[in-house]
């Protein structure tokens, strides 16, 4: 009887071996036909009944579930070409740099990402540009400086006055229709917007006093492009929009009185209170969201699990960097007051000026194309909804 048993238990490996070889060339639905054509595997089916029947079923599911393995494990490596235009020892430049981490870890190096800082492949302002040509395939500053392209670009870069935190904005990016209409404008430039990161309200730095409102008038400053050129002109002021790398340079040689850069912290990092013993703070002009959009074709390319990975960690790094910079705002005001600059919190009555101000702007804006009209109709739908907009 052993060696009869032996003959079977050979036949049958065979059979089980010639099904996982089957599943793994031709797929799943290999199975009923291989059966269909081989007189053998059914005739050792009838003879054996379902305990065959269940073992070959269980054999291929295991090798249905090895060839779908084998198929992710085969999904071609990444490399992602990111450019910012924060430095490495920037705070923002920090997370960033945790970011690129997290997605080549979590893909277990399956993507990597290749980040570019200060803007060193091209001009902040050409980024975008950059990845729509595929000289690099992602951008990480901000949809404000694209308002060339599309005015639209102000209502998902920096609405200004408008949301007092991060999570309200980001509440509209992804429980309001915010992400729906930003994609909308995004793709029409062959990108896709990935997310936001919003580190919360930006603080006004200077050479000189700016408690309030009468403060403005003359006061020269780096200004990104966009809305706020207009908003602070209207106010009596002088902006002037230059690069971010050019800030500290401009500040050194008095060519501007003071900057629009980023928050408190932010600004420490980038070393202006060394050079300037003024700013705004808490901050209420401006909370600008920096952006991670890639090219269309190359996000199109990728799996849907890649995305997802990219995504996700987008998301930890926005959630983190909102976190963090309300606490290292809040030390960082302590310490700077210890050293000797003066932080301006300015009045209610200044603030409901330039939101005033804003707000006019806005609708300025919102007539400029159709898409910037969705976007600003979407943003105070909203806002009301949220209570701060009558």
């Amino acid at each position: 009887m052993r060696w009869v048993f032996q003959i079977w238990y050979t036949k049958k490996k065979l059979i089980v071996e010639t099904l996982l070889a089957s599943v793994l060339a031709d797929g799943i639905p290999s199975l009923s036909a291989r059966l269909a054509r081989e007189p053998e595997t059914a005739a050792i089916e009838r003879r054996q009944g379902r305990r065959i029947t269940m073992s070959l079923k269980f054999i291929y599911v295991a090798a249905g579930a090895a060839a779908l393995a084998a198929t992710t494990a085969l999904a071609d490596p990444v490399t992602l070409r990111v450019q910012t235009h924060y430095a490495t020892e920037h705070p923002t430049g920090k997370q960033l740099a945790i970011w690129a981490d997290d997605v080549q870890t979590m893909s277990g190096g399956d993507i990597t990402i290749e980040m570019f800082y200060s803007s060193s492949v091209v001009a902040t302002t050409e980024t975008f540009d950059a990845a729509i040509n595929g000289i690099l395939d992602c951008d990480a500053t901000g949809g404000a400086y694209q308002t060339g392209k599309n005015p639209a670009f102000q209502f998902v870069g920096d609405i200004m006055g408008g949301y007092d935190t991060p999570w309200q904005q980001y509440s509209w990016l992804y429980f309001g229709d915010g992400y729906a209409a930003a994609q909308e404008l995004y793709n029409a430039q062959n990108m896709q917007l990935i997310g936001w990161a919003i580190y919360g309200q930006e603080s006004l730095s200077s050479s000189k006093p700016i408690r309030g409102f009468e403060d403005l008038k003359g006061w020269k400053f780096r200004s990104p492009p966009g809305m706020e050129t207009e908003i602070f002109e209207k106010l009596g002021a002088s902006p002037i929009v230059m690069d971010f790398t050019e800030i500290f340079t401009a500040l050194e040689t008095g060519i501007i009185d003071g900057a629009d850069a980023s928050g408190l912290y932010n600004n420490v990092g980038l070393g202006l209170y060394d050079i300037v013993k003024h700013a705004t703070y808490p901050g209420f002009h401006s909370m600008p969201s920096d952006h991670l959009a890639c090219n269309l074709d190359v996000w199109n390319g990728l799996t849907d699990q890649q995305r997802r990975i990219v995504d996700t960690a987008w998301q930890k790094l926005g959630f983190q960097i909102a976190l963090s910079n309300e606490l290292n705002n809040n030390a960082a005001a302590a310490k700077l007051r210890a050293e000797g600059v003066t932080l301006h919190n300015w009045s209610a009555e200044d603030r409901a000026e330039f939101r005033k101000a804003a707000q006019a702007a806005w609708d300025d804006w919102g007539t400029r194309s159709p898409e910037a009209g969705a976007l600003l109709a979407s943003h105070k739908s909203y806002l009301t909804q949220l209570g701060l907009l009558n």
